[in-house]
């Protein structure tokens, strides 16, 4: 190749194949950039027919042939210089200012009320809000002092992600999201076509890179970005060096293989670290409670003992106490038989006596009773008289004012009809009711008077009959008289035998309720007894329980402790291996000529295969496996020593 053209699709690769057909060499620096990207100028009178591609399209093309030359120049450089770099480093800068132009390919012209708006800053905006992690990026890149232009805050955030390592990750976040992007950038642009998605898994390789720039003192705002073709030029000097390119690559691959199985190893240590000492604390609030657990159970065998205790001394005394209140109520309940006969002896003729003399009595009441009730009788009969001769006077006075009133009407009636004659017919009427009705009054006070006379002839012979008969009733009266009294006198002397045996009876009873009551306090006592069994039969029960806790604590805490010891092994198990893999060297090609198994030697037919595991190599014969391991949970290939050496120690970690 030519030392001052390059062909941007035709950079030969690490084998030296020569350009695809696509893309003609064209002088670099001759190329220019346009507000869509990168623009090949047309030598003057050069055919343009319809075989010609689509220009966008070859701007993308090109685009990502460049991407391509300026982050792999940009890896071999660093691996050779060394992987730290500055920000005054060339091919560093160069990078920037191609990721520049990739993001700028194919944007849309924004219009405010000045002038027109054009740059990146908006669509690297966005993955803050779609990945949370490029917040404080954002932030910084707000915070410096020096920018003041969306221009400049872009660049700024391109170098922060870049020191980061995350630049790829944050634009793989941003072209998924299409429909975002389509607000800030044309369909045919970069960023929304399958180039944009190469280039970011591009970017993945330069987390190799180690990059510290300081972005306070630099001028971001006012850079002009030109890309400089002549760094990717090469000269006969670089193609001696590629040997040595690919033996630093390889050294890299294993050093980041290596670092891969140390960070899965040292996160399946923290995790089992964290289970241990999470296992632990359960184990020690498991002991804590086994032994308030045996505290309780000790209370309350104690406990148990002092109410046995107390139980039988309660048992005795009662037993003791109604032996003695049996033989008591024996005694009593004997004396109170003989002195019951000998009462219900003289109760019975008092109450004989008491018959008789009641019956008498009664008699006499009766009689009594009777006259009494005859008398009364007649005074009713003649209070009633008086009351009706009263209501028969009223009634004649009522019946002489109506006559004086039907008189009056009389004379109203006859002034009227001498005013009105049409009215004559129906007060006639009127007046021959009236009539009648003084004819009837008149022949009712009639019958009243006759009633009345009658009346009075009945009363006087109604006093005379009571005065007879009130002197044969006073004279029986005094012969019942002299009768009462003496019977009187009987019931006085009955009355205060009836006391005397009250009085008996009376202590009787109390003597009775006495016992009663003490029976009353035995039964009391016993059934505290049944209750105090009762809880007794409970606290057992409680007991059994306890104790039924406390072995199945125990059978838990000693399978905890068998889970330790195997977690402890398990731990231990995998410090060995993390030191055994910490030993081991990933073998290159061309140190091995010959299986380490069979020692046969290797050629075109027989290849050779890396075990994953140790990192030696073998033949296909020897590394015929496949297992998981802690640094690809997916089965890769392992030699016939590790495959045992691994299935052994899954069956010893097998319960």
């Amino acid at each position: 190749m030519g030392g001052d053209c390059l062909g941007l699709g035709g950079s030969r690769g690490r084998h030296g194949n020569a350009p695809p057909p696509l893309f003609r060499p064209v002088p670099a620096r001759v190329l220019r950039h346009s507000g869509r990207g990168l623009e090949v100028p047309r030598r003057p009178g050069a055919r343009t027919g319809p075989a010609t591609k689509d220009p966008t399209a070859v701007e993308r093309a090109n685009l990502l042939n460049m991407a391509k030359l300026s982050i792999k120049g940009l890896i071999e450089s660093a691996l050779s210089f060394g992987r730290t770099l500055d920000s005054d480093y060339p091919p560093l800068q160069q990078f920037f200012v191609v990721m520049e132009h990739c993001l700028k390919h194919g944007l849309k012209v924004r219009k405010s009320f000045l002038s027109y708006n054009k740059t990146i800053w908006g669509p690297l905006e966005l993955v803050e809000k779609l990945y949370p992690e490029a917040e404080e990026i954002g932030a910084s890149v707000r915070d410096l002092p020096g920018l003041k232009t969306p221009l400049g805050r872009a660049r700024a955030w391109l170098r922060l992600a870049l020191m980061q390592k995350k630049m790829a990750d944050y634009l793989r976040c941003l072209i998924i999201q299409r429909d975002l992007l389509s607000e800030f950038y044309e369909y045919h642009a970069l960023m929304m076509e399958e180039e944009g998605a190469v280039i970011v898994g591009l970017l993945v390789g330069l987390n190799v890179i180690d990059a510290n720039l300081c972005v306070k003192g630099e001028d971001l705002d006012s850079q002009v970005g030109v890309i400089d073709f002549s760094m990717y030029l090469k000269n006969e000097e670089d193609i001696g060096n590629k040997e040595r390119n690919v033996q630093i690559a390889a050294i890299l691959d294993q050093k980041n293989y290596v670092e891969e199985l140390n960070r899965q190893l040292n996160s399946t240590v923290s995790s089992l670290h964290s289970r241990v000492d999470s296992l632990e604390k359960s184990n020690t609030k498991l002991i804590e409670e086994l032994a308030i657990a045996k505290n309780n159970i000790i209370k309350l065998q104690e406990e148990n003992h002092q109410l046995r205790s107390e139980n039988k001394l309660i048992l005795m005394k009662t037993q003791q106490h109604l032996e003695v209140t049996k033989v008591d109520v024996e005694t009593e309940l004997q004396t109170y038989k003989h002195s019951r006969q000998g009462l219900d002896e003289m109760y019975n003729e008092a109450r004989r006596q008491l018959r008789d003399e009641s019956q008498l009595r009664q008699d006499v009441e009766n009689e009594l009773a009777v006259q009494v009730s005859m008398k009364h009788e007649i005074e009713l009969a003649m209070k009633l008289l008086e009351k009706d001769i009263h209501e028969k006077q009223d009634t004649l006075i009522g019946l002489r004012q109506q006559l004086e009133e039907v008189k009056a009407i009389n004379i109203e009636m006859y002034q009227k009809l001498q005013g009105s004659e049409d009215g004559l017919k129906e007060k006639n009427e009127i007046i021959a009711r009236l009539e009648e009705k003084t004819n009837k009054i008149t022949a009712a006070m009639r019958q009243l008077e006759q009633r009345l006379q009658q009346a009075e002839k009945a009363q006087m012979e109604a006093e005379d009959e009571d005065e007879k008969y009130l002197q044969e009733c006073l004279s029986k009266s005094d012969s019942l008289q002299k009768q009462i009294s003496q019977k009187e006198k009987q019931l006085v002397q009955l009355e205060t035998d009836l006391k005397i045996e009250k009085e008996w009876r009376q202590t009787l009873q109390e003597d009775l309720q006495k016992e009663k009551d003490a029976l009353s306090h035995l039964r009391n006592e016993t059934q505290q007894i049944i209750s105090l069994k009762k809880e007794f039969l409970n606290l057992q029960d409680e007991n059994q329980q306890l104790k039924k806790i406390y072995h199945e604590q125990e059978q838990a805490l000693q399978e905890l402790g068998n889970k330790l010891s195997e977690s402890k092994l398990k731990i231990e198990d995998i410090k060995e291996a993390n030191k055994a893999l910490q030993g081991l060297v990933w073998l290159k090609d061309k140190e091995a000529t010959h299986c380490k198994l069979c020692e046969k030697e290797f050629s075109l037919s027989k290849r050779k295969h890396h075990c994953r595991n140790c990192g030696e190599i073998f033949c296909n014969a020897c590394s015929d496996n496949e297992l998981p391991l802690p640094s690809s949970p997916k089965p890769v290939r392992v030699c016939d020593s590790c495959h045992a050496l691994l299935i052994q120690r899954c069956s010893s970690n097998l319960p």
